[in-house]
């Protein structure tokens, strides 16, 4: 497949990645009429999201049409139905972050060559880590497009969204409300480095780190502010990245109210001396779209201080 150069610069507004195996497959639900405009036509499924263990996933299907005489591949363009909810597509990819719409991302995913006259459909994946209510749920409409080389809309679809309660039903549905504003905590306590048999020092202390609510996010990021010649060395469990002053908070996305307790091994060379060392911290932020910082409904309490001792001996 080659790129055009309008969509060569769409590319490098930022990658996303490959489609990823899809979670689980939504109810289908009679297409949209396309809003054709040029050589291409577009319909769409509604997005049924289920409950599940761990929020609501779902998937709809889009069918997209070449009404030109040579083959192309289309880009599509949409906005998830809800902030960090993107999960796949298949067939398809790569796909890109294109910024934010309302907190939701924006999102252009590169499909497969279609020939003249042929269609293709293309299966969406969607994960929204909110807790399950017992009522159906609606979400805002979205629209999923074909864009032309000029990067404009050729063809749209609307897509509308709505959640299954947990009994089931998707009768009566309330409006679903995203929280705007990550809402972390972070909590810990005091450390003591102990001397190893090579004279430099290491410590554990644990950390906790609590989500309250389900505003946008795809993982916590913590900065460490530590005495001069103490770094973190790593986390336990090490399923994410770290680094000297700082660390990827391990496990899967948070649903609202979760609280994680992992541990924190810092470390420092040998030669430093026994005694208070000083005052460290660590601050936790909610990393979602590149594009601007995340806001927190209480910044405060997202850094949490302690003591950093060494052993004398």
């Amino acid at each position: 497949m080659s790129i055009t150069t309008s969509t060569g610069r769409r590319v490098a507004a930022g990658l996303l990645g490959s489609a990823l195996a899809l979670l689980a497959a939504g109810a289908p639900a009679a297409a949209a009429p396309a809003e054709a405009d040029g050589p291409w036509s577009i319909t769409a499924e509604r997005l049924v999201l289920n409950p599940t263990t761990k929020g609501y996933a779902g998937t709809f299907a889009v069918t997209v049409t070449n009404n030109g005489t040579t083959a192309d591949y289309p880009s599509l363009d949409f906005v998830e139905p809800v902030g960090a909810s993107f999960d796949s597509v298949t067939p398809g990819g790569p796909c890109l972050y294109q910024g934010l719409s309302a907190n939701r991302m924006r999102i252009e995913c590169i499909g497969e060559t279609i020939e003249p006259g042929a269609s293709q459909t293309y299966t969406f994946g969607f994960h929204a880590w909110t807790t399950p209510r017992k009522y159906a749920m609606t979400a805002a409409d979205s629209e999923i497009s074909v864009l032309g080389d000029t990067g404009e809309p050729a063809a749209s679809a609307t897509v509308s969204t709505i959640f299954r309660s947990t009994t089931g039903s998707l009768k009566k549905p309330q409006p679903y409300v995203q929280a705007a504003r990550s809402d972390i905590r972070a909590t810990s306590g005091a450390v003591t480095l102990h001397r190893l048999a090579d004279g430099s020092l290491e410590g554990r202390m644990p950390l906790t780190v609590r989500y309250g609510n389900d505003a946008p996010s795809y993982g916590i990021n913590v900065s460490a502010t530590l005495p001069a010649g103490v770094v973190v060395n790593h986390i336990e469990p090490q399923d994410m990245p770290s680094w000297d002053l700082g660390f990827s908070v391990p496990g899967e996305r948070f649903l609202p109210g979760e609280e994680r307790t992992f541990d924190v091994i810092l470390s420092a060379p040998a030669g430093t001396p026994g005694g208070v060392l000083g005052t460290g911290s660590y601050t936790a932020m909610s990393s979602f779209c590149y594009c601007e910082d995340v806001q927190d409904v209480d910044p405060a309490d997202n850094t949490a201080s302690f003591t950093v001792t060494a052993d004398a001996s």
